[in-house]
C-alpha cells in the first residue's frame, strides 16, 4: 500500500471515528486516531477505491460542492415524486433509459451510478462501459444525448474532478 493510500485511509476512517462520536475530548481523539491507523494497517492492503482518487486542494472544494448539489438534487426530486404520489393527475411516464457518462474511473462510475439511484424517481438497473441504463419514473426523453444532460450532467461535472 502506497503513503498517499495510507494517509487516505486514516484520514477517513478517523474523519468517520469524529463524525460518529460527535466530541472532540483527547482521550476519544486519541483512541480514533490509534484505531484508524491501526484498522488501516490491518485491513486494508490495497484500497482501488483510492488509487485514482485525485487529492488536489481544487478536487476537496469540489467534493464539498457536490455534497451540496446532491442534497438539492436529492431535495428537488423528492418533491416531484411526492407531488406525482398525492396528485394522481400528473402523468407518470416510466420506462429504461441509456445515459452516456464522461467518467473513465471504475469508482467515478460506481458513485454517479449511486447518486442517480439515491435520488428517487430514478434508479441505476446495469452500467456497462460507459453507458448507463436508467429506470426513470417520467421519461422526457429516450435520446442517450437529452436523457444524459437531463440525468448525469449535474452529478458528473462535479465527480470528474476528483474520480475522473
Amino acid at each position: 500500500m502506497g503513503i498517499k493510500n495510507f494517509i487516505l485511509s486514516v484520514l477517513i476512517l478517523f474523519g468517520t471515528w469524529l463524525l460518529l462520536g460527535g466530541t472532540f475530548r483527547s482521550d476519544v481523539l486519541i483512541v480514533g486516531g490509534a484505531l484508524a491507523v491501526l484498522i488501516t494497517l490491518l485491513f486494508v492492503r490495497q484500497p482501488k477505491a483510492l488509487t485514482t482518487l485525485k487529492v488536489r486542494p481544487y478536487a476537496l472544494l469540489m467534493l464539498f460542492v457536490y455534497f451540496w448539489v446532491f442534497l438539492f438534487e436529492l431535495l428537488k426530486s423528492n418533491l416531484d415524486v411526492a407531488l406525482r404520489v398525492v396528485s394522481p393527475r400528473l402523468n407518470i411516464n416510466p420506462g429504461i433509459v441509456m445515459v452516456k457518462t464522461k467518467l473513465k474511473s471504475p469508482m467515478g462510475r460506481l458513485l454517479l451510478a449511486n447518486s442517480i439511484t439515491l435520488t428517487p424517481g430514478t434508479l441505476t438497473v446495469e452500467i456497462q462501459d460507459d453507458h448507463l441504463f436508467i429506470h426513470w419514473i417520467d421519461v422526457s426523453s429516450t435520446d442517450v444525448d437529452a436523457a444524459s444532460e437531463k440525468i448525469v450532467k449535474g452529478f458528473e461535472k462535479y465527480l470528474e474532478v476528483f474520480y475522473g
